[in-house]
């Protein structure tokens, strides 16, 4: 007997530290879905105002998803809360607001009924499922897509941008991805949890090659929590062809 109770010991130990793990994991992960301005308390550095002027190896910034509207639009005050498209002049029509679950389809729908052939971008992000529907249909249809100098286009908003037939931002404008979320269930166990993470980077690793954009990309994302953005320099946009001018 007591040479059974002697060999469960290491066996008891393993389960314990796996199920210690699995509990650490899903604790994070719920914590993590209660809302994108919660962080743990750090004895580190804060990141600077998202307006803060970047250089090279300091491009971490707070993520600020309550932005005022485009300028030159009919929308006066913060962002719209879903996205919305708003007329410009000439050949350019504006697309703006948080991406909202639903959206996607929505969105998708007046795609083809927009006679412009250039998307302008304005948005904090929001839903990824969405926003790769979204940017589908803009392909779909030969949108070109960009962004003025005074535009904002983060967190899932970049992969609409990498929708466009060709992509182009002025100087000033602001591109930054960060990780994200994917499935709103914070009550599945550590696992299934993370398997749907690693489907939901599958899908979007895809849609970048889909788009002739370097899937490279998402490491900066991978790297960024939530409460943060990573603000992409000009040579980055270049390099991994989310610009292509």
């Amino acid at each position: 007997m007591i040479d059974d109770q002697q060999k469960l010991r290491p066996i008891r130990r393993m389960l314990t530290g796996v199920l210690a793990f699995q509990l650490v994991l899903a604790g994070a992960l719920f914590l993590g879905d209660i809302g994108r301005d919660f962080s743990l308390p750090s004895s580190g550095p804060a990141a600077p105002r998202f307006d803060t002027p970047t250089r090279p190896g300091d491009q971490t910034r707070r993520y600020d998803p309550t932005l005022p509207a485009g300028p030159g639009t009919e929308i006066d005050g913060p962002m719209p809360e879903r996205l919305v498209f708003q007329p410009l002049d000439g050949d350019q029509v504006l697309l703006t607001g948080t991406i909202k679950p639903g959206d996607g389809a929505r969105i998708a729908g007046q795609v083809a009924s927009q006679p412009a052939g250039t998307v302008v971008l304005h948005s904090p992000g929001g839903s990824v499922s969405d926003a790769l529907e979204i940017g589908r249909a803009l392909r779909t249809a030969g949108k070109q897509t960009m962004l003025r100098a005074s535009d904002v286009c983060l967190s899932a908003c970049p992969y609409i941008l990498s929708a466009g037939t060709t992509r182009r931002a002025e100087d000033g404008a602001r591109i930054g991805v960060h990780q994200h979320y994917f499935g709103e269930n914070t009550l599945l166990p550590a696992f299934l949890a993370v398997q749907d993470i690693q489907r939901g980077q599958g899908e979007v690793m895809r849609y970048l090659d889909e788009m002739e954009v370097d899937p490279m990309l998402l490491v900066h994302g991978l790297s960024t929590p939530p409460q943060s953005i990573y603000l992409l320099s000009r040579e980055e946009l270049a390099r991994y062809r989310v610009l292509t001018e």
